[in-house]
């Protein structure tokens, strides 16, 4: 019992979980606004504005200095990873995401409309502006999380 207690008192874990799902919220928000329309999918979902996975890192990394001190190691490994994870968002994901949507039009151009199986997933990077909104976020909810609490 000592250790669900813990868990749930850990603050450098509670402060990503909430940007996450802020940010994951958002995310479904906005897009239902854009496409007027909701798409639960969203919710979980990767790409769109904000970027989940940087306001994750961000409010992790914001939260260690926070709680441990800029100067802690774990703060270090946390910025590091975070830097890492918003460039993969912004690049590599983004790219991933160009070349799916390249190989869906053409499987629906060899197959009449293709077998939906074959679909790839698009929605899956970020702009620089998405990720830059998710880190702010994560920033904000750690500190919320760490002042008001």
């Amino acid at each position: 019992m000592d250790f669900f207690r813990q868990l749930l008192a850990n603050r450098i874990l509670i402060a990503p979980v909430a940007a996450w799902l802020a940010a994951q919220v958002l995310k479904t928000i906005i897009h239902a606004i854009v496409n007027k329309g909701i798409d639960w999918s969203r919710l979980v979902g990767d790409g769109g504005m904000p970027s989940g996975h940087s306001a994750t890192v961000s409010a992790t990394a914001a939260m260690c200095a926070l709680r441990c001190g800029a100067d802690s190691p774990v703060f270090a490994v946390s910025v590091i990873l975070a830097i890492i994870t918003c460039h993969d968002a912004m690049n590599s994901r983004q790219e991933i995401g160009k070349q799916a949507a390249v190989l869906n039009k053409l499987i629906k151009d060899m197959l009449e409309g293709g077998d939906p199986e074959t679909v790839l997933e698009e929605f899956v990077g970020h702009t620089p502006f998405q990720v830059a909104a998710g880190v702010l976020l994560g920033i904000l909810v750690a500190c919320a999380i760490h002042y008001l609490s």
